[in-house]
């Protein structure tokens, strides 16, 4: 275990002696011990007593507050020792353009790669996949790593996308109905696992990028907006397709997660997770992370929430000199 979740209304968290609870109505529903956990997400209506909070500030675990779409409400982080000339250089570079380009290049090429590394094992797997997007998203690689403004890149990073999905939706079982990316509120299962699995997916950046001791609000791609971590937005598309996109197919398909999983909320219209299935999910999200992947340029396999570090390592490197390339993670 890394991430322990508490999704149950009403459970808190406590601590007893050396291990974490999850209580309701005076009943253990699980315990763990605390030197096993590296984070703790409270969702909903859920809660904490302070000598929990007190335990996770000692051993430095960071702890989330969301609601059950994911967004972030707020986090209690232990005391760190920030780098200081990092921060500062990452503020300055935020200045220099051709750093930025050269940063976002790199960047977008390799989101495109990734996805374009599962769409190939995709359409190994189903021979009646229309495949015409894969000389695309090939020629978008080129493209990106050749574009003059960061304006040119995104239009470049939208049409690999809409190439991507093409091919992406036609990779689920026919039960699933997929027709185009939407969010805000999600109209069907596979949009709701998408979005809520980015979101999910973000906040793990969030924490990788701290860890590096960088600032996760000062993105060098992705705008800077009030409340909005742009520089985890920007290592979060290095990791879509391998990560969540890839799980969402494995949810679905495999009937992981059915139907009767997912529920309308009335107000909106939207397509959301029932308790359920949310639990389900977390499972299986939490299990992808700590799965482990060959990294060719460590020679050994690591999991995907170490991998993250590393990655949020490359980007801090890259800040300091930038007389090296930034080489960000390309997927197998």
């Amino acid at each position: 275990m890394s991430t322990l979740y508490l999704i149950e209304p009403g459970s808190r968290l406590e601590k007893e002696y050396g291990r974490l609870l999850i209580v309701k109505d005076d009943e253990v529903l699980f315990r763990v011990p605390i030197r096993r956990v590296t984070q703790v997400v409270l969702i909903g209506h859920t809660g904490t007593t302070t000598p929990a909070l007190q335990a996770l500030l000692h051993h430095k675990i960071p702890l989330l507050l969301v609601n059950r779409n994911g967004k972030l409400r707020g986090r209690l982080l232990p005391a760190t020792h920030g780098n200081l000339p990092l921060r500062q250089q990452q503020h300055r570079r935020n200045d220099d353009t051709n750093f930025c380009l050269r940063y976002a290049r790199a960047l977008i090429a390799a989101k495109i790669h990734n996805q374009r590394t599962l769409a190939l094992r995709l359409a190994r797997r189903h021979s009646h996949l229309d495949t015409t997007a894969l000389p695309h998203l090939k020629k978008a690689i080129i493209t990106a790593q050749q574009a003059d403004s960061i304006n040119t890149l995104m239009g470049i990073e939208g049409m690999a996308a809409r190439h991507y999905f093409h091919l992406y939706r036609q990779a689920f079982a026919s039960r699933w109905q997929f027709t185009n990316r939407n969010r805000r509120p999600p109209k069907d299962p596979v949009n709701a696992l998408l979005s809520l699995g980015y979101t999910f997916l973000g906040h793990a950046m969030m924490t990788a990028l701290e860890a590096a001791g960088l600032d996760p609000y000062l993105g060098y791609f992705h705008a800077e907006k009030y409340n909005r971590p742009a520089l985890a937005l920007d290592l979060l598309e290095l990791f879509r397709a391998p990560v969540v996109d890839s799980l969402t197919l494995v949810l679905l398909n495999k009937q992981v997660l059915r139907p009767t999983d997912f529920q309308v909320n009335p107000k909106t219209g939207g397509i959301y997770l029932s308790n359920r299935g949310l639990r389900r999910f977390l499972q299986q999200f939490s299990s992808r992370l700590e799965s482990e992947i060959k990294v060719r340029e460590l020679g050994r396999t690591i999991s995907y929430r170490k991998l993250f570090e590393v990655e949020a390592r490359k980007i801090a490197r890259f800040i300091m000199n930038d007389t090296e390339p930034y080489q960000p993670f390309r997927a197998r």
